[in-house]
Order: C-alpha cells, then sequence, then structure tokens
C-alpha cells in the first residue's frame, strides 16, 4: 500500500516510498517452509493419524504466523518526501514518526556481514527536538537512503533560503530581518542560519 498523496503538505512531493526488506518476515518464511517439508515427509513416511494431525496444525499456525507478518510488512511505509522522514506501521491500531528534514541533524547506517550480502540494514536518525534519536531497522539499501536524505536535506535547506530571498523588493532590509527572527523563533531557522543571513544583509546596507 503507497503512502497516500492526501496527506502530503502543499509543494510537498514523495522521493521514496519503501516497504521493510524481505528480511522483515524471514523467519515466518522459514517456518512455514519447514512445517510444509516437515508435513510432507510424515505424509510420506508415517502411518500415524495424530503425527499426521499435529503436523498440520503446525503448517496451519506458521501459515497464519507469516500472513500477519506480510500484512504488517504491506502496511509499513519508510517515506522521505521534499519536506519530512515519515515512517507508518500497523493495521489495526496505527503508529507513525515524522521528522521535518530541518530538525534531521546526523544520519547513521549500520549492517552487519550478513545484511551487506542481501542489501539490508538499519537507520539511525539523531534529530533535535524531543525525539533526540530514532532507530528504523530493516531499512532497504541503507547506505543509499542514507545519502537521499541528505540530499533533501540539502534541497531543503536552500528551498528555505529562496523562500526568504523571495521577500518583496519594496521590503526594507530592517523588515527582513524581522522576517528572519520570526522564523528563527519558529524554529525554522537556527540561530547560525539567523546570524549568517543577518549579516549578508547589513552588508547591503
Amino acid at each position: 500500500m503507497a503512502y497516500p498523496p492526501d496527506q502530503l503538505n502543499n509543494n510537498e512531493a514523495i522521493v521514496l516510498d519503501l516497504r521493510p526488506h524481505w528480511w522483515f518476515f524471514a523467519r515466518q518464511m522459514l517456518a512455514l517452509v519447514a512445517s510444509i517439508a516437515l508435513g510432507i515427509v510424515v505424509l510420506a513416511v508415517a502411518d500415524n493419524g495424530y503425527l499426521s494431525m499435529a503436523v498440520g496444525v503446525l503448517v496451519i499456525a506458521s501459515l497464519i504466523w507469516f500472513g500477519l507478518r506480510y500484512v504488517v510488512w504491506t502496511t509499513t511505509n519508510f517515506v522521505i518526501t521534499t519536506d519530512r522522514l515519515i515512517v507508518r506501521s500497523g493495521v489495526v491500531s496505527r503508529e507513525g514518526v515524522e521528522i521535518p528534514l530541518e530538525r534531521v541533524n546526523t544520519v547513521f547506517f549500520r549492517q552487519s556481514l550478513w545484511e551487506r550480502i542481501i542489501k539490508s540494514g538499519d537507520l539511525i536518525v539523531e534529530s533535535a527536538g524531543e525525539m533526540g534519536s530514532q532507530n528504523f531497522t530493516d531499512i532497504r539499501r541503507p547506505l543509499n537512503v542514507q545519502n537521499e536524505i541528505y540530499r533533501q536535506m540539502e534541497g531543503n535547506e536552500n528551498r528555505k533560503f529562496d523562500r526568504v530571498g523571495a521577500a518583496p523588493a519594496a521590503a526594507s532590509i530592517p523588515d527582513q530581518i524581522d522576517k528572519l527572527d520570526e522564523l528563527r523563533s519558529r524554529g525554522v531557522l537556527t540561530d547560525e542560519e539567523f546570524d549568517a543571513k543577518k549579516a549578508e544583509l547589513l552588508r547591503r546596507m
């Protein structure tokens, strides 16, 4: 299930919409395959109704376990947009995380040797505010995703300064500085960004 476009902000676009890596349900798949193989062996060799019934129950239980995990997989989205990092998951009850790109400080990725082989891994996103550090597991090609997040952060930063620079030409430099201060108070600009832009405007006077 793709991330619904009607939940995007104005002028926001989806860059990546990923499901978890197939390793997300590897245990359930292995259990299902093993129970089916065991069932075939029992049917071919054993002549015991109770044993066949027990194996049948095992196969059904493994199938249900795999089915439930698969449904969770289909309803989990790891989304990068031009403005945000969004994670949604759940079937009956839903949960999610949204991190504005301007709040992201650092993105780490972590892979074991096996995960490097199957191109899976974890992402750790450190952000400003209450959320702090968020760990996202079973990410497809985490290095590529990390690079894409940084690209979108840079693009978001450029658009933010473009919006500031797009103020009407009639606006005075003090008015533009007041606008910058308002953006800083809303958390759109950091103190360092405010000081840099303010210094640039003062040089024009």
